[in-house]
């Protein structure tokens, strides 16, 4: 079983504080070059040092800003697996999947049903001609774009997706033994960890309801399907239509993206439609995969046999 595998002796809960403490911190060492390229693009312009995001925004080509605030992922990334590696003494597969090995159709599965679905919106939105997106296709920014985009996204997303829902969610089940714990506190913790989104600046707290049921729903994926194979495709696509294909000034992901939102940010009742196509794509994987003994899965104690059981 996938959230059991960390379940081993001497693998104690203050392990996953002191690797998780060790991840974040990497995380910021791997910010350094962008904030020496921030000091010192200020200082070459005449410019204060700046205090915000919005400042530091301004501050660069759009396409090189993405590319420096990526950068931290990569560092914490090694970090995690040194940590897996090291002091859990684990494979690090056993934070990806139950299976032999990575799973790689049951990630484009997940990747291109929602790429169909992101993309038939945003094209559905525009030509309708309703809405307030706007194309700003400019050939040469976008390809540097794509490059970068391809590259550290993937990287970015599959380091969120293998803390919280392969390192975090083994190591709350290692202190709770039992599943809806880990299920709702990495929950909880990936929405808050977007707090200082400017989304939320701009749209105000009810917009956590979106990233802690978006956690909810790629944690529930990977209980369900016994690894983050589908989580890990998910959240790359949705991440990478977001990058590449429609952006917003009040995005954290600012872009040279083929289409931009000019609408103002407003919460209504569409902070609920991701919710409901997120409760689809579970229907639908459930059919593909056929999962069954969903109270199990989700809501199910430890009993001493699981992690003893050979993982197929």
């Amino acid at each position: 079983m996938f959230i059991a595998q960390g379940y081993k002796k001497g693998n104690d809960f203050w392990k996953y504080i002191i690797g998780s403490l060790l991840v974040i911190i990497a995380s910021f060492v791997g910010q350094i070059p962008l904030t020496i390229a921030a000091f010192m693009k200020a200082y070459m312009d005449g410019k204060s040092i700046p205090t915000n995001e919005k400042d530091l925004y301004a501050l660069f080509d759009s396409n090189l800003f993405l590319f420096l605030m990526l950068i931290s992922f990569v560092f914490a990334i090694f970090a995690l697996y040194l940590v897996v590696k090291k002091i859990h003494n684990q494979d690090f597969k056993e934070i990806v999947t139950s299976r032999k090995k990575m799973d790689w159709k049951r990630f484009f599965v997940a990747f291109f049903i929602w790429a169909i679905i992101s993309v038939s919106l945003i094209l559905v939105s525009y030509f309708s001609g309703d809405s307030e997106i706007v194309l700003q296709f400019n050939l040469i920014p976008f390809l540097i774009l794509s490059v970068v985009a391809m590259v550290l996204i993937p990287i970015q997303t599959s380091t969120e997706e293998l803390v919280f829902r392969g390192y975090l969610m083994q190591g709350f089940y290692n202190l709770s033994k039992n599943k809806w714990f880990p299920l709702l506190m990495t929950s909880v913790i990936f929405g808050t960890m977007h707090w200082f989104n400017p989304e939320v600046a701009e749209m105000g707290p009810i917009i956590m309801i979106y990233y802690i049921g978006t956690g909810l729903f790629l944690g529930i994926l990977t209980l369900m399907d016994e690894g983050t194979e589908l989580a890990l495709g998910f959240h790359a696509s949705n991440n990478l239509i977001s990058a590449l294909l429609i952006t917003a000034d009040y995005s954290v992901l600012r872009t040279n993206a083929i289409f931009k939102d000019l609408s103002k940010p407003e919460v209504n009742f569409e902070i609920f439609v991701p919710i409901i196509f997120y409760v689809f794509l579970l229907i639908i994987f459930a059919k593909i995969y056929k999962w069954n003994n969903w109270k199990e899965k989700l809501f199910g104690n430890h009993v001493e046999e699981e992690y003893q059981e050979p993982i197929i």
